[in-house]
């Protein structure tokens, strides 16, 4: 059985850096965890009380909360490396 990974990612309104995260979020996963992930996009103008329960202080954070350990990635996610260092998902790196 694989691991099912559970995402929620805070972002503010629908601005562009927002749409950057969500688009890369979603690329990301669909390339390195094809139909394991289940993404929750939580816009915290709309939802202030989760944000605060969640303590998010910058937007785009990105929360991996399953598998465990739970993880923070913030930013727009635009480093693949970070994202898939943060999410825990073995990669190679270029060694020169």
């Amino acid at each position: 059985m694989c691991k099912q990974y559970q995402l929620k990612l805070y972002v503010t309104g629908d601005t562009p850096r927002s749409q950057r995260a969500i688009a890369n979020l979603y690329r990301i996963c669909d390339q390195e965890l094809p139909g394991q992930y289940q993404i929750t996009v939580i816009d915290v103008t709309k939802s202030p009380q989760l944000a605060e329960a969640e303590h998010i202080l910058v937007t785009p954070t990105l929360i991996k909360e399953f598998p465990n350990p739970v993880q923070r990635i913030v930013g727009d996610l635009s480093d693949t490396e970070t994202v898939l260092w943060g999410l825990n998902i073995g990669i190679s790196f270029k060694q020169d």
